[in-house]
């Protein structure tokens, strides 16, 4: 279990890091007047917080540090969005309430689950800004120029529930193909034990 939840992992991470820089590298060369930005970080946090949890602070940090390099932030931004993006993990709280099959199966759910986890980005970043001398009005400007990322987290969790496994929990997900495998194994011995002869 540890060695396809670590290789999971590193594929996610890989994932995110490929898809931030080539985001970020497209925006600069055919939208550099754009305000708004476009980030996948919340999208694929929050697919990695429902499949393992907590390790998804990985994925927070790892899709900060690619922003910043890419786009040469200095080192008070590093602590913004690194430190600012693991605040997406309090949608976390969601499975306190409900646990993760409610979250996925219902619409009005997974849609609370990314908002929480955005909501909770903009805020770790605007405090860890408040924190190196930012103006509280900063809130507006975060929230409004990474909207786009809020409408991306929310279409792509939607979509990645209807596909199975890949927006549900990893242990759960396994013992169910499991079980099912081994139905589907005793069923095929039924038939062939009890069948009847050609």
């Amino acid at each position: 279990m540890n060695q396809y939840r670590n290789i999971d992992l590193a594929i996610m991470l890989a994932m995110l890091v490929t898809a931030e820089v080539v985001i970020n590298i497209a925006a600069r060369v055919w939208f550099p007047l754009e305000a708004y930005v476009l980030s996948p970080m919340t999208a694929i946090v929050c697919i990695v917080m429902m499949r393992w949890g907590p390790y998804a602070a990985v994925h927070a940090v790892g899709g900060g540090l690619a922003l910043c390099i890419v786009s040469g932030a200095e080192i008070g931004q590093y602590a913004v969005y690194c430190i600012g993006n693991c605040f997406a993990l309090t949608a976390l709280l969601l499975f306190k309430k409900w646990d993760k099959k409610t979250v996925r199966t219902k619409i009005p759910l997974t849609i609370l689950f990314a908002v929480t986890a955005f909501c909770g980005v903009q805020i770790g970043r605007w405090l860890v800004g408040l924190v190196l001398g930012g103006s509280i009005s900063d809130i507006v400007r975060l929230v409004t120029t990474d909207s786009l990322s809020l409408i991306f987290a929310v279409l792509t969790v939607l979509i990645a529930r209807r596909i199975d496994g890949l927006f549900e929990d990893q242990v759960a997900y396994l013992l169910r193909t499991q079980a099912e495998r081994m139905k589907e194994q005793t069923e095929d011995y039924g038939d062939t034990e009890y069948g009847d002869e050609p």
